[in-house]
């Protein structure tokens, strides 16, 4: 063959490899959350499987029970193998409670403890040409060197969140950084005319040979234009990891400004290796600057922001436990921000991946937490546990502009020197993993100033004045004592709140038992009124959060109108009933135009002489009874008032504020 075929030839064999570099995808995903069969227990091969499909728990039928279902059970599939010569494969798992063990064609992957963090696992000698039997035990009994080791809600188990088979080049984006996403943003400086942008890139080289690549990170608004670039060539070692640092400057930066504003710009980060793409990560990030200051609270990117939300768990109605799908999250995010809360905290353990997405695109700041709730164990092995969940944390959720401070440990009730080494250990990690944010302790039942509430950048409090104990009022002077006590420490109210049944109605309500079995919904609304008068009166918290914004099952409990049940949520557990206090918390947080009729679900009366008792956030409100105009009366405080006498029979009740009505039915029977 002649010089010149040669070069012909060599120059179709480049474009064809080029075609079919640009042709295949850098990286491939293939959910994995149909398939699988279940049994409880641990004698899968004695037992009946059962057909599920993930999310899935296995103890959520019995929730509420006394005892709920602590122990193993084992779910199984098969799955194709990828094509020949991709390079790696993995098993990734978004959450698995509380400890998983994997075996691949009757061989033992790997085991993974801690409940509530993505894992994954390298299974790419493990896998065989055809169909592949995937095994998983979960277990979510208490083991003493596995955070959690209790708490005051119901543990659930199961493969509770999706599973999936990634399969990257053999030069990618590290997949086993701690179940991060090997790229992490962030902004160390931020002015109104420019912001320093910085990548941090981990490039894993799984071939015998070292070889060099090119990582190229682009920032794009939300047009989907290039606005900054960074590129850095990298030299990598065989069989290492590098990292590999990029820096860029983005001119008169798009800021988030929280729920006014959550701008997001969207970072893709790319490897390239002799021309060719081979990985791709993408992300939405923020721009953005907070500081939680002692005398003005938190500052969103230089001002004075009010951080006003709830405490939420990641559950939802009766029967789901834990398996939530993203449109069951989507849902309760709806009616937070309906609420017209502005911040989150993440109770007690690290949530999904979709809920801090949500919490970036709706802007409200979040506190996220490890599970170091109520107790710690003393051995190494759980120190060393509580400090892979703390990696886990925070690698995987650092680049979310969301999120405001790392969390860790809540209502920790022993104070030892056990519970100071361990929460000594995480602040020391978790400001090595990342300098930039503050970390919280949510103090309860110790001194502010004492050793438990000593170790942490910021403070906060769980408090139930006028439900455990004391009065409404002392709320106030509490935190005004707690803020002389230590005046350089930012503070915050990380829990307060009081039961309610929405089917349990007393008009004027007493003061219940909060461990008994009345918890008139009028009588939260009470407290919350009372509650956030003093929170609004103290401006220098950095963030109030109400406990909780949804009832959830915690099974040592035994109260209000059914058993294994907390409560306190704004929203009923099954999230059909909006309690009073929800809209109480709507006329003071929420900007567009409202009105609620209280005691609504009071509808059987006994006397005459009753009051219409009206939240709003509009000037003034007009009330018509049985189509009587009785006119209009000016909001103060969010509340409108009127003393009225019912009529024997269905008294119709109407109110309007503005552009907002509602009207509810009261039967008077003498």
């Amino acid at each position: 063959m002649g010089r010149l075929a040669y070069r012909i030839c060599g120059m179709l064999v480049l474009a064809l490899s080029c075609i079919t570099a640009a042709q295949a995808a850098p990286r491939a995903t293939v959910a994995l959350d149909d398939g699988w069969s279940f049994v409880k227990g641990d004698a899968p091969d004695q037992a009946a499987w059962t057909p599920v499909r993930l999310p899935h728990t296995f103890n959520a039928d019995d929730a509420t029970t006394p005892h709920p279902y602590r122990g193993p059970a084992w779910y199984r599939r098969t799955l194709a193998a990828p094509s020949a010569g991709r390079g790696r494969v993995y098993l990734e798992f978004d959450g698995a409670a509380l400890s998983t063990d994997v075996w691949l064609n009757g061989a033992h992957v790997g085991r993974h403890e801690g409940g509530f963090a993505r894992f994954r696992f390298d299974v790419t000698d493990r896998l065989k040409p055809g169909a592949n039997e995937l095994r998983v035990r979960v277990d979510n009994a208490r083991q003493p060197d596995v955070a959690p080791l209790g708490g005051d809600y119901t543990l659930y188990g199961g493969l509770y969140r999706s599973v999936r088979l990634v399969t990257t080049s053999d030069v990618h984006i590290d997949m086993l950084d701690a179940g991060g996403p090997g790229v992490y943003f962030s902004t160390p400086a931020v002015t109104d005319k420019a912001a320093r942008l910085h990548w941090r890139v981990r490039v894993a080289n799984e071939r015998a040979r070292s070889g060099r690549v090119l990582v190229t990170a682009r920032l794009r608004d939300a047009a989907g234009r290039v606005v900054a670039t960074a590129r850095q060539t990298a030299a990598l070692p065989a069989r290492a990891v590098v990292p590999v640092e990029l820096d860029a400057v983005l001119a008169a930066p798009h800021l988030w400004q929280g729920v006014d504003d959550p701008y997001l710009y969207k970072s893709d980060v790319t490897v390239a290796r002799a021309g060719a793409t081979v990985d791709r990560v993408d992300d939405e990030v923020g721009v953005r600057t907070v500081r939680l200051d002692p005398e003005r609270g938190l500052l969103l990117n230089g001002r004075p922001y009010r951080v006003h939300g709830v405490n939420v768990h990641l559950t939802s109605v009766p029967g789901k436990g834990t398996a939530v799908s993203d449109a069951d999250i989507d849902a309760d995010y709806r009616i937070l921000q309906e609420l017209g809360v502005t911040g989150l905290r993440f109770a007690h353990y690290q949530h999904n991946a979709h809920s801090y997405a949500l919490a970036d695109r709706y802007g409200f700041l979040v506190w996220t937490e490890l599970p170091l709730t109520s107790e710690v164990g003393a051995s190494d092995a759980f120190a060393a546990n509580a400090a892979q969940q703390a990696r886990e944390l925070v690698r995987q959720n650092v680049n979310r502009p969301s999120v405001l401070v790392w969390g860790l440990g809540n209502e920790i009730y022993k104070v030892d020197d056990v519970s100071s080494h361990v929460l000594d250990a995480m602040q020391r990690l978790v400001h090595e993993e990342d300098a930039s944010r503050p970390t919280a302790y949510a103090n309860c039942c110790a001194p502010l100033d004492g050793p438990q509430a000593m170790h942490t950048d910021v403070i906060a409090s769980n408090v139930y004045f006028g439900w455990y104990d004391k009065e409404f009022a002392d709320l106030g002077p509490f935190l005004a004592a707690n803020r002389t006590l230590r005046p350089q420490t930012p503070q915050a109210l990380s829990e307060y709140g009081a039961g309610a049944s929405a089917l349990q109605q007393e008009d004027p309500p007493r003061r219940p038992e909060a461990k008994s079995g009345w918890h008139p919904e009028q009588y939260q609304a009470l407290y919350h009124e009372a509650a956030w008068r003093q929170i609004e009166a103290a401006p220098w918290l950095w963030a109030s959060f109400v406990w909780t914004g949804f009832d959830f099952a915690s099974s040592g409990r035994s109260e209000g109108d059914a058993p294994g049940i907390n409560d306190k949520g704004l929203v009923s557990m099954d999230r059909r009933v909006r309690k009073d206090a929800y809209y109480w918390y709507q006329a003071n947080w929420s900007k567009k135009p409202m009105v609620h009729i209280a005691s609504r679900r009071a509808v059987r009366r006994t006397a005459a002489d009753a009051e219409v008792k009206v939240y709003s956030n509009q000037p003034a409100v007009r009330l018509r009874v049985n189509g009587v105009d009785l006119g209009e009366r000016p909001v103060e405080g969010r509340i409108a008032r009127w003393p009225v006498r019912l009529a024997p029979g269905s008294n119709r009740i109407e109110v309007q504020a503005g552009p907002s009505v509602d009207s509810v039915d009261w039967t008077l029977t003498p």
